[in-house]
């Protein structure tokens, strides 16, 4: 091999520094990878109490751990020699369109998250083109967020109150201000036992103590954000003040009933979608009677814990209710490939919720923006990998659901009772 003195040119050449981004912000999301990235991010610039609300789950976290390493335990079955060099993700959701094949799920006390809340999440979802939705525990009015998402598909998730006519109000109000699908949220009979929000104090308003302020030391700027906004309270209730279960619990009624759904569906002019089913039998009874939809969900983990894995139901209910019926499903996705997974399996839409969070907080309306940009991209290097151009191409075929948890058969069980 000859060797020779480098010519100054050719090193100039490859000598090309990178111009550097002086916005802190800006920097900061553009290296984030991954919606795990925003988490990391969203976990340095972040009260505890507030970040573990959003991170953390019911009692031991064993459904939302489950949830998570139920996408993780896939195995995905490519396609060879089949060119998808332009891939479409848009889809057609509960009558109208959406630009991916997700939505933001409705997120309660969203502004204490970041003070952006819920107009950073309508905002980036009506210029991404997908639907957002807003909890009943919103921290921002039905009618702001229809300013901040004029254009776009603005659903609202219900719960039902022991005061029926708050709940009623809300149906009208949303009506009025054109949301086009509602979500009669089933899942919620009483507060789920959030043993993080108990132990870091957490409570609606934030109260200071010596950990909160020791907390808060190195996060200055999410504490300048807090004190001079808006005060911070529920735009559709009026309770304040106590634990989160507490609050859900004087508000909530578990005795509701398929009485409650009629009468709600009478109300309501648009799409209705009911969210928390979490077994077969359910699903099918929803779909024979008629509703627009249903989401498969087990509240993140956040309710009853060690409750079934919403993506490992998701073939078993559409089997029972076929690939016409509307079925979606949320909990536990964190990647886009988390999403092809689903609608490879029936699932017509899927919700994001922590992954949303997890971007607002790293860095409001732009980071919700850059959660869902990561999101359409794993999306769509996976359909491409996967050789399917478009969504309707996906396949039961293209996915299999690796066993991790794996029932014991009632057979089994009855004949161990019987030799005791």
């Amino acid at each position: 091999m000859n060797r020779q003195l480098p010519k100054p040119a050719e090193l100039f050449e490859l000598m090309q520094f990178k111009k550097p981004e002086l916005n802190g912000k800006k920097r900061r999301l553009d290296a984030a990878l991954t919606t795990y990235d925003l988490r990391r991010i969203a976990k340095r610039r972040t009260p505890a109490a507030a970040f573990d609300y959003t991170d953390g789950g019911a009692e031991g976290e064993i459904s939302m751990q489950r949830s998570r390493q139920a996408f993780e335990d896939i195995e995905f079955h490519p396609d060879i020699l089949k060119p998808a060099a332009h891939v479409d993700t848009s889809t057609t959701i509960l009558g109208g369109l959406s630009a991916l094949p997700f939505g933001i799920a409705p997120t309660g006390f969203t502004r204490l998250m970041q003070t952006e809340g819920e107009v950073a999440g309508a905002g980036a979802a009506g210029a991404a083109g997908i639907p957002f939705t807003l909890s009943t525990l919103g921290t921002t009015s039905i009618e702001n967020v229809k300013a901040a998402n004029p254009a776009g598909r603005n659903w609202f998730q219900l719960y039902v109150m022991r005061d029926r006519q708050i709940s009623y109000g809300l149906v009208e109000r949303a009506a009025r201000a054109g949301f086009d699908t509602l979500m009669f949220t089933v899942d919620t009979p009483v507060a789920g036992h959030r043993m993080r929000d108990k132990r870091n104090g957490f409570s609606i308003p934030p109260q200071l103590t010596a950990g909160t302020v020791l907390n808060a030391i190195p996060r200055p700027w999410w504490w300048i954000d807090f004190l001079t906004t808006p005060k911070l309270e529920f735009a559709s209730l009026s309770s304040t003040g106590g634990t989160v279960g507490d609050l859900l619990n004087s508000a909530m009624d578990p005795t509701i009933s398929y009485e409650d759904l009629e009468i709600i569906r009478a109300m309501w002019p648009g799409k209705l979608v009911v969210k928390g089913v979490q077994n077969v039998p359910d699903a099918a009874k929803l779909i024979d009677l008629g509703v627009d939809g249903i989401v498969l969900s087990n509240h993140g983990g956040r309710q009853l814990d060690r409750a079934p894995v919403p993506f490992h139901l998701l073939p078993q209910v559409v089997r029972e209710v076929g690939r016409d019926a509307t079925v979606m499903v949320d909990t536990g996705i964190m990647n886009g490939a988390d999403i092809v997974a689903a609608v490879a399996l029936g699932a017509k839409f899927t919700l994001v919720g922590r992954a949303y969070l997890y971007g607002l907080m790293a860095g409001g309306r732009q980071g919700v923006d850059r959660m869902i940009e990561i999101l359409r991209s794993e999306i769509e290097r996976t359909m491409a990998l996967l050789g399917v151009s478009s969504l309707e191409e996906l396949e039961p075929r293209h996915v299999t659901q690796l066993s991790r948890l794996v029932p014991v058969s009632q057979d089994s069980v009855t004949a161990a009772g019987s030799l005791a």
